[in-house]
């Protein structure tokens, strides 16, 4: 562990005055926009672009395609400030004087522009000029990789550093990734140098920056693997809180000027005086990370959950609860410590301040779920120790911190660190299985990969970019760069394919296309791509990067590369896009009239006239905010207003107050999309000219996906107009079954349930028939019909009291009404067969060995009722044996018998005794000697049967 106490360190500027967080930030990227660049934004937390990673861990992450050259590049030199979270290092947060989860990251970046000697050389600069940071230069020392003579060079002869402060590293430390020399993994890497401050006094060094030389391919083992790459780059990282803590001159970087007022209101809420050395100061210290890093997660969309990022925020959420709570706190608290971080960070971070009860209300829902599970769950590991240590085991079980996830929200992580502190083992393989037995696997942070080596990344080295043609076309000519067969990791670049050479989908490549690639919710067009003498069929278009790829089948001929061809998109298709994407926009605005400016978008998909809406409500949406909705986007699309699109500067668009979703990252320029006055949203989709062409819309559903997130299903067009048509006949013809009004459905189907319960409750038990039927009694002609909203409230009420899909529910009214028939029927039977009874089947019995023995039909008795009986016999006559037989139509037939203990200890057995029984009627089955089922396909053979019965048991009882 890192001693806290830096007691020795002292500011490195104005004792008086030492420079502040933002003020250091912002000299930064001064500097370096003063030497030529590009001052760009930070990438969101959670970059959904990139599968390997769940959150950004590193500023150069956003860039990893601009060092691969994979896309046109608008600039070649780039500084930033980038919002990182990582988790590796957790357990460490609050207790060593650097470790967080969220941190900033101060960087710059050359893409094949500046090398090392401008790197070390600005870097330098920075760092020592009173203009900049003014640290004194002999208080700097740097460390380079042991084979990197030239960085070691620069160092020296340019900078001047003498040969003792230059220290030579192996590829462990001084080489990223770590160890990929020896180790791997093939791809980018490059040796680099970390600049350390020593503190007066001899304190513990710190290091700043770390400046990375990306200058080879690694490709295979040593030795002589290292290939120089034809175009080298610079990616530079400069820990923000750190390098302010050795500039302020603190112990901690919990102990800036942006951290600690958020450490010092973390201990008040708390009730606990804050001290450096203590416990309570640890647990502090790890509440400010980690409400910190939750506040800026749950902005952008990222609330608690299950699987992946939404796991980390939840695991970090419950690691600061459990603190709390050890700190003595009952009641939800982290929420409370929302504002502070918003107030600290706003300077940066404005938009923080946009979302900060938003944030805080989901914050203490996730505390007060855990706050309602902690005591007990906390109270099952200490008994789980307390078992460990009586059975000497040193080992977690992994199916038990499954059990305590499971049964009490308490992440494995928590019970790891709770072992730990008693010296105990966790067994993560163990819990990985009873987790996947269950069904669910949370995500682990993976670590951010460089690049791919397929032929698609092939081609974005080549072509960069495809040409959208899109927005102002669904045809144009375009020249084949790129076919690609075969299906990872056996894909391949093909000169020329013809019709009967493939059978797994090809990916066609052109210069300019007018298909639009999924991206942004909208799902990808079809259409064809035909040339001279083939013809391509589009079935799906995608994204690479700024790449369009054309998925499909050719269909004729023979298509070479470097064809001259007409892309034409299916426009009845784009068109029921273009109606659900624009209807998606209108949704969403309604959405936020109705239900608040919380209700933004966390997901989306449009399809041909079909659409599925994800957005931030923490409860379910009512059936009266589901027809305001409705109602509002109807108004929109009736009021025929006019949709426009341009593109225009970033800013230009906010000020404009286009809606921007928090943890989206836009390109600058954006195109924004307006509709009339009311809607403008930044969007790369197609889109419809009017409103009015949306042309209908209807809700299908409203439903939760995950804490905190719902989801709205609905359809648009021409398919929204067949839904209200099949809405109305649904309600319709059910009411017409049941011989009720539309507007008495729901309370029909109501008393008609409970009949179904009531008939199914007297087959049960043997009792009669009592209850007057309900369905079918009547036809009502001419019954006034409802309007399209009431037969949609009507139907949604009588589907959820069925438990079906709304357009479901005339079929199973129809099973319904089967079913009580067939129970009226199965009741009327047993009334003229007289009354089911134990006296009355004992009546039946005859003596076998001296034991009672009942062999008998009980008429329209289920199974259960059958068990019922026997138990019954039983108990009025001790020492029996007893099978009983129903029917059920021409095809069933159920069998139930049950023998007493001192029969079976004779030999008797139920199991054996039924089976013969049902094989004489077709069928088979067995059981336990006590209690045994068995079923026949052949009633008619029933007396026969029950014949074999009683010879069957009493050869059992020697008779």
């Amino acid at each position: 562990m890192e001693d806290l106490a830096r007691s020795s360190l002292q500011p490195l500027t104005s004792a008086s005055f030492p420079m502040k967080t933002d003020e250091l930030r912002e000299k930064y990227l001064a500097f370096f926009e003063s030497k030529g660049h590009s001052r760009q934004p930070s990438d969101v937390l959670v970059p959904t672009w990139d599968p390997s990673v769940l959150f950004t861990p590193a500023g150069m992450n956003q860039f990893k395609d601009h060092f691969l050259g994979k896309v046109k590049l608008d600039f070649t030199r780039a500084t930033t400030c980038q919002k990182c979270l990582r988790t590796g290092d957790i357990e460490n947060v609050g207790r060593t004087a650097y470790h967080h989860t969220f941190f900033e990251m101060l960087g710059n970046f050359s893409f094949g522009d500046y090398f090392k000697r401008e790197a070390i050389h600005w870097a330098w600069e920075f760092l020592t000029d009173k203009k900049w940071l003014g640290i004194k230069s002999d208080r700097l020392s740097v460390t380079v990789y042991k084979d990197d003579h030239e960085a070691a060079g620069i160092w020296a002869k340019d900078i001047g550093l003498p040969s003792s402060r230059i220290e030579r590293m192996e590829e462990d430390e001084n080489f990223w990734p770590a160890s990929a020399p020896s180790l791997g993994p093939d791809g980018v890497c490059g040796p680099c140098s970390e600049i350390y401050y020593h503190p007066d006094g001899g304190g513990e060094s710190v290091e700043i920056w770390n400046l990375v030389f990306t200058q080879f391919n690694r490709v295979g083992d040593p030795p002589d693997n290292l290939r120089p790459l034809p175009s080298k780059n610079i990616d530079t990282g400069m820990g923000l809180e750190r390098t302010a803590a050795t500039l302020q001159g603190v112990p901690t970087n919990y102990h800036i000027d942006s951290l600690m007022p958020l450490v010092e209101a973390a201990a008040e809420v708390c009730g606990v005086e804050y001290q450096l050395d203590s416990e309570a100061g640890r647990r502090c210290r790890r509440i400010t990370d980690h409400v910190r890093a939750c506040t800026f997660a749950v902005h952008e969309n990222v609330y608690p959950g299950a699987n992946k990022e939404k796991y980390v925020v939840k695991r970090l959420l419950r690691r600061a609860v459990l603190d709390g709570h050890q700190l003595g706190l009952r009641e939800p608290f982290l929420h409370q410590l929302v504002p502070k971080v918003v107030e600290l960070m706003r300077g940066a971070y404005p938009e923080l301040a946009e979302t900060t009860d938003r944030v805080a209300s989901v914050i203490k829902k996730e505390e007060a779920n855990f706050f309602g599970t902690i005591d007990e769950g906390l109270e099952r590991i200490k008994h789980a120790f307390e078992e460990m240590r009586a059975a000497d085991r040193v080992k977690v079980e992994g199916a038990v911190a499954a059990e305590l996830y499971q049964t009490y929200g308490v992440p494995p992580e928590l019970f790891e660190a709770l072992a730990a502190e008693h010296n105990l083992a966790f067994d993560w393989d163990g819990y990985g299985q009873a987790m996947q037995a269950h069904g669910e696997v949370s995500g682990k942070v993976q670590h951010t990969v460089m690049g791919g080596k397929g032929p698609i990344d092939s081609l974005k080295h080549a072509l960069h970019s495809t040409e959208f043609l899109g927005y102002d076309a669904t045809e144009s000519e375009a020249i084949i760069k790129g076919i690609v067969a075969g299906v990872a990791p056996d894909d391949h670049l093909c000169d020329v394919m013809e019709e009967q050479g493939h059978v797994d989908e090809i990916r066609v490549i052109l210069d300019r296309t007018p298909f639009y690639g999924e991206s942004g919710g909208q799902v990808g067009d079809a259409g064809r791509i035909v040339g001279d003498g083939f013809e391509f069929e589009v079935t799906d278009t995608q994204r690479e990067g700024q790449l369009v790829i054309h998925h499909g089948h050719l269909r004729k001929g023979k298509m070479p590369e470097g064809a001259e061809v007409q892309a034409i998109v299916s426009t009845e298709r784009r068109d029921g896009i273009r109606r659900a994407h624009s209807a998606t926009h209108i949704l969403h605005h309604a959405l936020q009239k109705q239900l608040g400016t919380h209700a933004q978008q966390q997901g989306s998909k449009v399809d041909d006239d079909w659409l599925r809406f994800d957005f931030t409500n923490l409860s379910p949406v009512s059936g009266e905010q589901l027809t305001a909705i409705g109602e509002h986007v109807a108004k929109h699309v009736a009021t025929a207003e006019p949709i426009d699109w341009e593109v225009l500067p970033l800013a230009e668009a906010r000020a404009q107050g286009a809606m921007m979703l928090f943890g989206e990252k836009y390109p600058d320029p954006v195109r924004m999309v307006s509709m009339g006055t009311f809607s403008k949203e930044l969007c790369g989709g197609t889109h419809l000219q009017n409103t009015r062409e949306v042309s209908a819309f209807e809700i299908l559903s409203e439903e939760g996906v995950s804490a905190g997130t719902r989801r709205i299903t609905a359809l648009t067009g021409d398919r929204a107009v067949k839904h209200v048509k099949q809405t109305l006949e649904t309600v319709r013809s059910s009411a017409e079954l049941l011989g009720c009004s539309p507007f008495m459905l729901a309370a029909k189907v109501q008393s008609f349930l409970e009949e179904q319960r009531e008939l199914k409750k007297l087959l049960a038990s043997g009792g009669t028939l009592d209850v007057p039927r309900v369905g079918g009694s009547s036809t009502i002609i001419n019954a006034e019909q409802p309007s399209a909203i009431q037969a949609k409230a009507i139907l949604a009420e009588t589907a959820q009291m069925l438990s079906v899909a709304p357009l479901a529910v005339t079929e199973r009214i129809n099973a319904i009404c089967d079913e009580v028939f067939s129970l009226h029927e199965k009741l009327e039977q047993r009334a003229a067969a007289g009354p089911i009874t134990a006296d009355s089947l004992l009546e039946q019995a005859v003596t076998v060995a001296g034991y009672t023995v009942v062999v008998a039909e009980a008429p329209t008795a289920e199974a259960n009722l059958m068990r019922q009986l026997i138990d019954q016999i039983r108990q009025k006559s001790g020492s029996s044996a007893v099978l009983l037989a129903s029917t059920e139509g021409d095809t069933k037939v159920t069998l139930v018998a049950g023998v007493s203990k001192d029969l079976q200890e004779r030999g008797a057995h139920a199991g054996n005794w039924v089976r013969p029984v049902a094989q004489a009627m077709g069928g088979n089955g067995g059981g336990r000697p006590d209690m045994a089922q068995a079923g026949g396909k052949q009633p008619a053979k029933l007396a026969e049967a029950l014949e074999i019965a009683r010879q069957t048991i009493a050869e059992m009882l020697g008779a």
